[in-house]
């Protein structure tokens, strides 16, 4: 049974930095890819970054693209995003999943376990 838990999220300036971790407990991280996704208040969960199984390959929203990274540590079941140059409409509940697939995967349908959250708000 796979548990995510996020951390890192807090309230930054804009033009911030902060890094999210996500810890994963299961049976085969490693051959998962692994995203993180994002909710703000009134909207959709929308798609922030992935990355595949060995780290490799990793795909990003146009919004984050150039100034968010995800990367992974599989030896520590750890997943990071790291997010620079922030700005107030990045302010959202940032989750961890875990895809069924082994390829990065943009749609959350592809994404089986969730963590519950982190809050990342960004002031103007």
């Amino acid at each position: 049974q796979w548990q995510l838990v996020e951390s890192g999220g807090g309230v930054v300036q804009a033009g911030g930095s902060l890094r999210l971790s996500c810890a994963a407990s299961g049976p085969t991280f490693s051959i998962n890819a692994m995203g993180w996704f994002r909710q703000a208040p009134g909207k959709e969960r929308e798609f922030v970054a992935a990355i595949e199984w060995s780290g490799v390959g990793t795909g990003y929203a146009d919004s984050v693209k150039g100034r968010f990274t995800i990367s992974r540590d599989n030896a520590k079941n750890t997943v990071f995003l790291q997010m620079n140059s922030l700005k107030p409409e990045d302010t959202a509940v940032y989750y961890c999943a875990r895809s069924s697939r082994m390829r990065v995967s943009t749609d959350a349908a592809n994404f089986g376990s969730w963590g519950q959250g982190t809050q990342v708000t960004v002031s103007s």
